[in-house]
């Protein structure tokens, strides 16, 4: 899958033209912002996780860090990420360009409330130097959100 799956997805809501793609990689959260001449915490980042052998998607914002006791507390397991094979394998995107759009099906996807905060937000879409604008209701409809979580810190408004 890649940034074709992603606008193939997106063309299924007549979305498909407002995904942007770059000269210059958008691959972290600081060249992210970059690109899109935003702030680092507008960049809705997808982090792939496994989870009692399951893959799960948390979309964060850029500036929020994942909070083991918190993880534990929502998953029951210790935070595992996926190693950058096994997201291609079982997410089907590569790191760089992890979204929560036309990912291999079965897997969770998760909000973090760092994301409440904004508007809209930048998530990448299935390449290293792509992304499209959504508000927060769009990501929650278009990622098939599992539901909203808190296992992030250091955010700006974190409560």
């Amino acid at each position: 899958m890649s940034i074709e799956a992603v606008k193939q997805y997106f063309k299924a809501y007549h979305m498909e033209d407002r995904v942007m793609e770059f000269e210059v990689s958008s691959a972290t959260v600081e060249l992210a912002a970059q690109a899109l001449h935003c702030e680092p915490a507008r960049i809705a980042k997808t982090l792939s996780f496994s989870v009692k052998g399951e893959p799960i998607l948390i979309v964060a914002a850029g500036d929020a860090k994942i909070d083991n006791a918190k993880y534990k507390a929502q998953f029951d397991a210790k935070a595992k990420m996926l190693s950058p094979e096994e997201a291609v394998t079982l997410i089907g995107h590569a790191v760089g360009g992890v979204c929560p759009f036309a990912i291999r099906e079965g897997v969770r996807v998760y909000l973090d409330l760092s994301l409440k905060r904004f508007a809209t937000v930048f998530p990448a879409c299935g390449s290293a130097s792509s992304a499209i604008e959504l508000t927060i209701e769009e990501l929650e409809t278009y990622a098939k959100a599992d539901g909203w979580i808190n296992v992030c810190k250091g955010w700006a408004a974190e409560a």
